[in-house]
């Protein structure tokens, strides 16, 4: 059985990333995955990215090819701050990076990790069995999407997750309830109507808080120091997020998990305001009490605070209610390796160097975000993860 050092599986900005980095460090690998295929095949076609262009770069040690590179090359639009970046731009980007950097991904997909005398056996989808004595997990967002029980209760063709729908012109000419209050509920419910579908918002925050719009003017010396800017957004608070994620890990488990709630709620970028506001309508404060199909249409009971109840009706529901990371949702690893994970809410806890109780197993991405930070939610944090594990592995392999 062929042995290799470390598999990546995931082939998104993360595992990217992680293997350009490796590369330039000459140790093993193999990675494996289809480039981008999350934002490629999960995101509704003709959103923008809520991160500024300077976030929204993959890694390389000498950041070689970044975002502002790659325009440059091809007369794209580009600024650091204040034009947000196209989808389409960023998954081009993303894979003009893959061929360049990390021509060795394999467009092969894992089904099966498991424990092995030493390190642990990989099957693939062709039926190659290789062992490997490290693993990368790096599937960001894909297989953790988020239905409430009360909507999942819905037979499947009335309710979807945001992440089922990179293409709306579907729903031209159809009546559309979307859930949430987030980026993707809001990116989601301006691309339906600029479709010809009729939608309606269902949040239960009491307002929809829009990102600022980014001053037009360089800010002051004194109001970078009240308000530092950084990749994930403006604050100290964010600062100390976005630069160092290993102080964070060095918090209580019980405050990070609190932290990570709480810090970068949903908040849709300041672009879409004007795409939504006053053209469709909201329901905000309110509660989706309970969900029934009658004559082949959806009737969704709402509730707010005061216990005053509305029934809407439509043809369908979006769930753009967020992800919700489940270690046991990733069947690819089997089940002895998933239970002798420690975890914490159903998330790994992880080292310093992104390892979990399993050793020689990592976990990197919005699956680290409880150990790392909200920074691990964006691509941003795609750079310290990189260099910190690189430089782990490294270091292990000269041990």
């Amino acid at each position: 059985m062929k042995n290799t050092n470390i598999a990546i599986i995931g082939a998104g900005p993360y595992g990217l990333s992680i293997a350009a980095h490796l590369k330039a460090r000459k140790i093993d690998f193999r990675i494996f995955g289809s480039p981008m295929h999350t934002w490629i095949t999960q995101m509704p076609k003709g959103m923008r990215l809520k991160s500024e262009g300077f976030a929204s770069s993959l890694y390389d040690p000498e950041s070689s090819f970044t975002l502002r590179r790659y325009c440059q090359e091809r007369n794209i639009p580009y600024a650091e701050i204040g034009l947000p970046v196209p989808l389409d731009t960023f998954t081009a980007y993303g894979l003009e990076f893959q061929k360049r950097l990390v021509p060795e991904l394999e467009h092969k997909i894992v089904t099966s990790v498991e424990r092995a005398s030493e390190g642990f056996r990989i099957v693939l989808n062709d039926g190659e069995v290789f062992s490997a004595n490290r693993v990368v997990v790096a599937v960001g967002i894909c297989h953790f999407g988020y239905v409430p029980p009360v909507l999942a209760t819905l037979p499947e063709e009335f309710v979807t997750h945001s992440s089922g729908h990179g293409d709306v012109d579907y729903f031209k000419g159809r009546e559309v309830a979307v859930v949430g209050a987030g980026a993707s509920a809001l990116d989601l419910a301006a691309l339906l109507h600029e479709a010809g579908a009729s939608v309606q918002l269902v949040a239960r925050k009491p307002a929809i808080r829009f990102h600022d719009p980014p001053s037009k003017a360089p800010p002051s010396l004194s109001a970078r120091l009240r308000r530092p800017m950084t990749g994930i957004g403006p604050g100290w608070k964010l600062f100390f997020c976005a630069n160092v994620p290993w102080a964070f890990h060095r918090l209580p488990e019980g405050y990070r998990v609190e932290s990570v709630k709480k810090i970068l709620g949903p908040a849709p970028g300041w672009f879409i305001k004007e795409q939504v506001v006053g053209k469709l309508p909201f329901h905000l404060g309110t509660s989706v009490e309970k969900a029934s199909v009658e004559n082949g249409r959806v009737h969704l009971e709402l509730t707010n605070g005061n216990n005053s109840r509305k029934r809407i009706v439509t043809d369908h529901v979006i769930a753009a209610t967020g992800y919700r990371v489940d270690l046991e949702r990733l069947k690819f690893l089997n089940s002895e390796l998933r239970a002798g994970i420690r975890s914490l809410e159903h998330t790994p806890l992880l080292s310093s160097n992104f390892e979990c109780s399993v050793p020689g197993l990592y976990f990197v991405g919005t699956s680290a975000a409880n150990a790392f930070g909200p920074v691990m939610r964006f691509a941003f944090g795609a750079g310290y993860t990189a260099a910190r594990l690189s430089g782990h592995f490294a270091r292990s392999s000269r041990t």
